[in-house]
């Protein structure tokens, strides 16, 4: 290749790069006839043009004046002849074009010279080695910072000092080579500070753009001011319209990462129409595609630089048309996430018998769409704080609870119960308030934190009493009685599930009745009455098998399996646990079935069967490693090591 390109966003470190590499090649000999460097300053205002670059260029070869052609014309076929007569090989460095009707009249037109290009857009018109460049490891951007400060003064103790305050800063600069030269500019000129004074003045803010412009040390090695606003605004001016308008629309997703399918909801375009807009930002590095995705164009997401994000929802902010703009497109994101949120929930509950949902065929579908869109459903639902989205975040929060339970994401689901309950009261919605409550204490009893667990199902409770909702209330009583369970709160948590069975019986929720036998199966397993638990969980699974709902019946068959194995009923046990692996391998419960095996496991050490319970435990292990439990993993293959062989 003749032609190589360095490209990335501004502030990436294209040109410190280009002329770190060019001095190292020349040291090396590869350029013997020297190197040509002309800064294009693509994007300031005023750009360099070809027929003013070539002039430079005739100068640094030493025509000038009297010898300078008339004309533009004369003037590149000299520079042309130049390059051609001249035997050793030269390096021409094209520094920050924005476009190729810069450079493109510039380049050699032999073969012997080599040339680079820095940009931040791709120049694909050319047939060009591109060099693509990312920003910073966390680590490397922390060795950069600390570099420059004992640069300048290897006393500066504060990076050994102050390590997480540090890594904080670096995040915040979002690991962009310029940011973190202006952040390590100001801690020099602020060298009695704490370098986690910096990070809070960022925070305080909510800018880091700001905050590192205000502070700015003045310019590079190269003479170009050390800012960061500039940058940014530079390149979003050059953008067309439509592009523009994605792009601030885009700085307002939900989400570090957002699908084609959302980003066409912000934008109220068709995934066909908006598709080729991101393409064009992904070529100006303004949006990123993530590396990785399903191949297919709706499956692709896209990304934002932190500063990127800031400097765009700061634009926005500062126009009254663009924030009109800007609360419909929110409106428009959180309506297509509630829909198919709202179907992946339907499909995660179907029973035989229900209406079908929308879109999505099977569990799988389900789950990999809530997967893929997991980190901006959690943001959309915590947009409820805000009076205009309270009833739609709360609707959304109300679809994800099966899922993040499922997933075992416990922290994702404290986040998005706790924002549904501040919305609800926000909008003065009573009942989504009692359901986020109860959520909240499903998420909290997940996350082991079940005394607090028992405060919200409580609170929920009494709302639901308050609105004479029975139906609700019982159960919210099944989901006291787990937490009450948890807690070691035994005795109550039998009256808690006994209450919740009964009020169940009497509406006829069969379905749910039987997860009330189940729980009140367990808390009597606990309080020593094992026969009457092994009935509990024996009418569970009944009812479970009544309703076709197969992966409850999955429970029921596991926590019978403990109960017949603690009443010595140790063959009957490992039928249950049988039973209960089969459906949950058939629905992908990895958890779950790290749950049977552990206690098929324990069964057939009852039995004297070391073997088949090493085997059992080294399975456990295995689908508590799926489930993302390694604790629970690390326990099992433990047990496994312990038997005797």
């Amino acid at each position: 290749m003749l032609i190589f390109a360095v490209t990335g966003m501004g502030g990436i470190g294209k040109t410190a790069l280009a002329v770190e590499a060019a001095h190292r090649a020349r040291s090396r000999g590869w350029f013997p006839g020297g190197t040509l460097f002309v800064d294009l300053r693509g994007y300031d205002d005023d750009p360099v043009t070809a027929d003013q670059a070539v002039l430079a260029l005739l100068d640094a070869l030493g025509v000038r004046d009297r010898d300078l052609p008339p004309t533009a014309e004369r003037q590149y076929d000299a520079y042309r002849v130049l390059l051609a007569e001249r035997r050793d090989r030269m390096l021409l460095i094209l520094d920050n074009a924005s476009d190729p009707s810069q450079y493109v009249p510039l380049l050699p037109g032999t073969d012997r010279h080599r040339v680079l290009i820095t940009s931040r857009d791709r120049p694909d018109a050319l047939p060009v080695r591109l060099i693509d460049l990312e920003t910073l490891d966390p680590d490397d951007s922390v060795a950069l910072v600390t570099r420059a400060l004992h640069g300048t003064d290897e006393r500066d103790e504060r990076p050994g000092r102050e390590p997480a305050a540090l890594r904080e800063l670096a995040d915040l600069c979002g690991h962009l080579p310029l940011a973190l030269q202006i952040a390590a500019g100001m801690l020099r000129r602020r060298r009695y500070r704490d370098i986690a004074s910096v990070v809070t003045e960022i925070r305080d803010a909510g800018d880091t753009a700001a905050v590192l412009d205000h502070g700015s040390p003045g310019a590079d090695l190269y003479g170009r001011s050390l800012v960061l606003r500039p940058v940014l605004e530079t390149s979003y001016r050059r953008l067309p319209p439509d592009q523009a308008r994605l792009l601030r629309l885009l700085c307002l997703a939900p989400g570090a990462e957002t699908g084609t399918e959302a980003v066409a909801a912000l934008a109220d375009l068709a995934t066909e129409s908006v598709l080729p807009l991101l393409e064009d930002l992904a070529a100006t590095h303004l949006v990123a595609p993530v590396r990785g995705g399903s191949g297919a164009a709706p499956g692709v997401r896209w990304r934002l630089h932190d500063l990127v994000r800031g400097f765009g929802a700061s634009v926005v902010a500062g126009n009254a048309r663009l924030r009109k703009e800007g609360e419909a497109a929110r409106e428009r994101v959180l309506d297509f996430y509630w829909r198919w949120a709202n179907a992946a929930d339907d499909r995660l509950r179907w029973l035989p018998g229900m209406e079908e949902p929308e879109r999505f065929g099977e569990r799988g579908e389900a789950l990999a769409w809530l997967d893929g869109e997991r980190a901006g459903l959690v943001a959309a639902v915590e947009w409820g704080r805000e009076d205009r989205f309270a009833s739609a975040a709360v609707a959304l929060a109300q679809c994800l609870g099966e899922y993040l339970l499922w997933r075992r994401h416990f922290d994702d689901w404290i986040t998005v119960a706790e924002a549904a309950r501040e919305a609800a009261h926000l909008a003065g919605y009573r009942l989504g308030e009692a359901i986020a409550w109860d959520h909240l204490g499903l998420a909290l009893t997940s996350a082991g934190r079940a005394e607090e667990a028992i405060h919200a199902h409580t609170q929920a409770r009494d709302l639901y009493q308050t609105a004479e909702d029975r139906h609700s209330e019982a159960t919210v009583w099944s989901n006291l009685g787990t937490a009450l369970w948890n807690a070691g709160r035994v005795e109550e948590a039998i009256d808690a599930y006994a209450r919740a069975r009964d009020l169940l019986q009497a509406a006829g929720d069969r379905h749910s009745e039987a997860s009330a036998w189940d729980g009140l199966g367990l808390a009597l397993r606990k309080a020593g009455r094992v026969e009457e638990a092994i009935h509990a969980h024996t009418r569970a699974r009944d009812l479970c098998q009544t309703a076709e709902d197969r992966h409850r019946e999955a429970s029921a068959w596991n926590n019978l399996g403990i109960a017949l194995r603690e009443a010595g009923r140790v063959e009957e046990a490992i039928e249950a646990y049988g039973k209960s692996l089969g459906l949950r391998r058939e629905f992908e419960d990895w958890y779950g079935e790290g749950q049977t095996l552990h206690g098929l496991a324990l069964a057939h050490q009852a039995a004297q069967r070391p073997a088949e319970a090493r085997t059992a435990y080294l399975q456990a292990a295995d689908a508590f490693a799926r489930a993302n439990a390694p604790t629970e993993a690390a326990q099992a293959r433990a047990r496994a090591t312990e038997l005797p062989d």
